[in-house]
């Protein structure tokens, strides 16, 4: 057990009663978890308000109250701790409750729209390659070495966070490579923790449904870096017209990766085929199994953050050329029928574009590309039909479909994506809703030569409805469309 003053080190106070000497058992801010000998953190949210739940939590036995409002009647055998950000003191506690994991690993951050989840998965495998017990936080999974642990979000919340990173250091890991998204930047659910090293990949048009706007998802992404120590390293994609700005009030060393312009880390795109990408990187010449320029970038991010790990260069690239992409980052789905299929997590304008134009580069000319692309529901509603527009201005034939509703009518969400769809382009669209029927569409329009590109759900194995996940993956079903309608070719 610890105690109730050690687990409110660093905290900010505004009032305190009760016993601090309190012995507690375990946090908890959802008051479901509260058992008995548990500190309450109320903490507020979009949809829910942590202090409607006070009473509920000591009635399931806390011990310890920590909240921005006071209750009216406190009780005398409870302590009640008031402090100005429920959010940040739950992180700075939880981190403290389990030892403070985080400076016992070396923890390095990604943050960016696009290339999180590659830069996480491949830094993973990098570094497990390289002989290291090694921890990985990502959207498609969390890692203790071989042991996979499913993620639900992006970035867990505080509690699971430290949870996870105790049980890394106590399986002997010595990094961890971590998602850290905005949601989770600005709800604090990495407060507390102490990083190594941070990395940006880039910046488009995401979330604007919970930031409101450009200018505060930009800020939501800065703090990350603002919050650094001096022992930390910065390191930015300064292609990126807003990679400067993560630098600029950062305590941390900077450090700046490239293509296209002046750098510490630079490489040159030597050869791009649906094979591989060969690079320069740094003065050396290698070769990797990831496609597309948007790979090169995320491999020069691994590789400036390898070196500034302590990593020698040289054995830093060998690993990486053995390396496979993330799942469902640009995976191709293989059949016998002579017909391309991609599968990626493209759900941003600048990702869907990113895809697309790397596709354009593998062409001959002949072959067509068809896109099969939806958006999903209760989120950021101005891209829809940006990414149409987008979809169909780079693909011969385009069919819009339902991603992730959610909670909202899938043909409402169609509608809005049909808005991007020029005069001149509604002759090569097709709007499906159901979304196997969409990816059977495709494969029964497509012949041999053909490119497939299934976008947005990517690793996914489920589609969200109603609040229901049913089991979809777009891999499976394209693999299996595309065999259904093309077996006797």
């Amino acid at each position: 057990m610890a105690l109730l003053k050690d687990i409110l080190y660093k905290v900010s106070l505004t009032s305190v009663s009760g016993d601090m000497e309190t012995a507690i058992t375990t946090i908890a801010f959802d008051s479901r978890k509260v058992e008995p000998g548990t500190v309450f953190v109320a903490t507020r949210g979009t949809q829910v308000d942590g202090h409607d739940y006070i009473d509920a939590a000591l009635e399931r036995g806390a011990v310890a109250i920590v909240c921005e409002d006071l209750p009216k009647a406190l009780l005398d055998s409870v302590a009640y701790i008031a402090v100005k950000s429920s959010l940040e003191a739950l992180g700075i506690m939880a981190s403290n409750f389990y030892g403070n994991p985080s400076e016992k690993l070396d923890l390095v951050g990604i943050t960016g729209t696009n290339g999180k989840t590659t830069c996480v998965t491949l830094l993973f495998q990098l570094f497990r390659g390289l002989g290291y017990n090694t921890g990985l936080l990502s959207t498609v999974e969390n890692k203790i070495n071989d042991q996979v642990i499913p993620a639900t979000h992006t970035t867990p919340d505080a509690i699971t966070i430290n949870k996870m990173l105790a049980q890394m250091v106590s399986e002997g890991c010595t990094h961890c490579f971590m998602e850290s998204s905005s949601h989770a930047i600005v709800q604090r659910r990495i407060a507390g923790l102490k990083y190594r090293g941070a990395i940006f990949t880039n910046l488009s048009h995401e979330h604007l449904d919970y930031h409101k706007t450009f200018d505060e998802y930009i800020k939501a992404k800065k703090l990350l870096f603002d919050g650094l120590p001096s022992s930390a390293f910065a390191l930015t994609n300064s292609d990126d017209k807003r990679g400067m700005v993560m630098l600029q009030n950062t305590k941390a060393s900077k450090h700046k990766y490239a293509i296209k312009s002046l750098a510490e880390y630079k490489a040159k795109i030597l050869s791009n085929t649906l094979q591989g990408l060969e690079l320069d990187i740094a003065g050396h010449n290698a070769w990797f199994k990831l496609i597309g320029d948007f790979n090169a970038y995320n491999l020069l991010a691994v590789f400036g953050c390898a070196v500034l790990l302590g990593e020698e260069e040289q054995e830093v690239l060998q690993q990486l050329s053995l390396i496979n992409t993330a799942p469902g980052r640009f995976e191709q789905v293989n059949t016998d029928t002579g017909i391309t299929g991609i599968v990626d997590y493209a759900h941003t304008p600048d990702a869907l574009e990113n895809v697309l134009l790397t596709i354009k580069e593998f062409r001959t000319g002949n072959e067509k590309v068809i896109t099969v692309v939806g958006a999903g529901g209760n989120r950021d509603k101005d891209k829809r039909p940006i990414m149409a527009k987008i979809a169909c201005d780079l693909s011969d034939k385009v069919i819009l479909t339902s991603d992730n509703p959610r909670f909202e009518k899938p043909m409402d969400i169609l509608k809005d994506m049909q808005e991007g769809v020029s005069p001149s382009n509604f002759r090569k669209t097709l709007t499906i809703e159901d979304r196997k029927e969409a990816i059977k569409t495709a494969s029964i329009l497509a012949e041999p030569g053909d490119i497939i590109l299934v976008a947005g759900k990517g690793h996914e194995t489920y589609q969200e409805v109603e609040g229901v996940r049913s089991d979809f993956d777009d891999r499976l079903v394209l693999h299996e469309m595309l065999n259904l309608t093309h077996k006797n070719d």
